[in-house]
Order: C-alpha cells, then sequence, then structure tokens
C-alpha cells in the first residue's frame, strides 16, 4: 500500500541560522562597532545644527520636515530618534516637535530644529516645501494636538509608545508624504490608534502588528517588512534595498 510522503517544513537548524544571520548577525556587527568607538558623556554631547535647514527667514514659503538620528548612548547601536519640524509660510521660526521619556512627552522647540540628536547626525526622512508642506501642517497639528499617548508616563522606550510611534502617527495622518521610517525606527510598529489590522502610514500597504512585538508589514512604500521584538528586516520595493535591524537600509 503506497502512502504519500509526509510534508515537512524547513529544518528547524536552518530557521535558526536564517534569523541569526538576518537578525542578530547585523545587531552584533554594529555593537563591536560602537564598543571601538571613543565615547564621552553624552550629557555634553554636541546638539548644533547639522546645516540640514538654512535660517528661517530665508525660507519665506512652508516647510516639512521629518528627521531622525541614532538614539542616546548603547541604545543607538539598534535604534534611532525621529522628530518633526514644521514652519508656515512666513513665519519667522521653525517648531520641532519631540516624543521623549521626560516629562510631558511631547516637546516643543526644546531642541536644534535640524540638530545633532546628542551628538548623532540626522538624516532626512522626508522634506516638502511650498503649497505642497503648507497643506498638510494643519493635519499636522491636529494630530499632533490629538495625540492618544500625550500624558505624562505614557512613553515607553520598547516597543512603544517612544518617539517613533508618535512621528509614524503623524504621517499616518498625512498619507500623502509617501515616505517611510528607518528600519531602525523600533517603536513605529507600534499600533498608535490600538488597530491590530490596518494601512502603514504610507496608504499604500497593509500592516498586521502584536503590540510592536510581532509584525508584517507589506506595502510599496515600506515594503517588506518583518518585525520580530521590535528589530526590522525586510526589502525595500520601491528603491531596491534591504532593511537590517540596526544597520538599518542598504540600497542595492
Amino acid at each position: 500500500m503506497l502512502r504519500a510522503a509526509p510534508l515537512s517544513g524547513p529544518p528547524v537548524i536552518v530557521v535558526i541560522l536564517v534569523l541569526a544571520l538576518v537578525y542578530l548577525a547585523p545587531i552584533a556587527l554594529c555593537a563591536l562597532l560602537y564598543g571601538l568607538r571613543e565615547r564621552g558623556d553624552w550629557r555634553l554631547a554636541d546638539r548644533s545644527s547639522a546645516g540640514l535647514l538654512p535660517p528661517a527667514d530665508r525660507m519665506p514659503g512652508a516647510v516639512v520636515r521629518v528627521l531622525s538620528a541614532r538614539v542616546v548612548s548603547w541604545r543607538g547601536i539598534v535604534a534611532t530618534h525621529s522628530w518633526i519640524v514644521v514652519k508656515e509660510a512666513g513665519a519667522p521660526a521653525y517648531q520641532r516637535f519631540d516624543y521623549t521619556a521626560w516629562g510631558t512627552p511631547i516637546w516643543i522647540d526644546r531642541f536644534v530644529p535640524d540638530g545633532r540628536w546628542f551628538g548623532s547626525p540626522p538624516e532626512v526622512v522626508f522634506a516638502a516645501d511650498g503649497p505642497a508642506a503648507e497643506a498638510m501642517i494643519p493635519r499636522i497639528r491636529d494630530t499632533i494636538r490629538g495625540y492618544r499617548y500625550a500624558a505624562p508616563g505614557d512613553y515607553r522606550a520598547w516597543p512603544g509608545p517612544n518617539s517613533n510611534t508618535f512621528v509614524a502617527a503623524v504621517m499616518s495622518a498625512v498619507p500623502e508624504m509617501r515616505a517611510s521610517l528607518p528600519a531602525t525606527a523600533i517603536g513605529k510598529d507600534y499600533p498608535f490608534d490600538g488597530h491590530r489590522l490596518g494601512l502603514t502610514p504610507s496608504g499604500t500597504g497593509i500592516r498586521l502588528n502584536l503590540g510592536g512585538y510581532l509584525g508584517l508589514t507589506l506595502g510599496w512604500v515600506e515594503g517588506i517588512e518583518v518585525n520580530i521584538l521590535g528589530a526590522v528586516a525586510g526589502l525595500d520595493l520601491r528603491r531596491p534595498g534591504l532593511k537590517l535591524p540596526a544597520v538599518g537600509r542598504i540600497g542595492i
């Protein structure tokens, strides 16, 4: 009597090796580089402008920026901090919004708009100027005013809500940004709206997440991302590249 061969998945050892290669190896590499780098007192670290924004009086039009930089001390091995900068047309100064662990979590203008985050230079995640930025700013301000995790004590570094959760919520309210936070933005997948299944912040795909601990994202802007305990790995589809924990995006 013939019997069908039993179905079996990939050997457990292969799964373990893949997870180690994709998730643990990049983190270990970044940890090694961090250990070899000379470090001073983070409280004395440079927080001056990184030169990403001209003086506000030279920008008569509206401005919107999303910036991200490595976080303080050893946490910077794996994570980045994100924030938002806006300026209405004709306004004399930029306004910066951060979400932090200190006191009332939403901080306004406590840091230089494009300043280094305790020594770490930021990168521009999204930029809009002129009429496009002007149309976004009212929704950005409304989302910040109504943010559900705005009370003292709401901030949690892991798995969220943290600075990246805050910025992801704003980006979700303005999907025409068509941008995605870095893979190193731990907390961006925390369910800021309380829903486990929904659209990605860009509105170009879907996202399933379990409290920020586990998740799967499929979208044109966000690409394919697998979140395991906040560490994100995946593929960038729009601009072909790899997304790795601790390392971030590597373009192909």
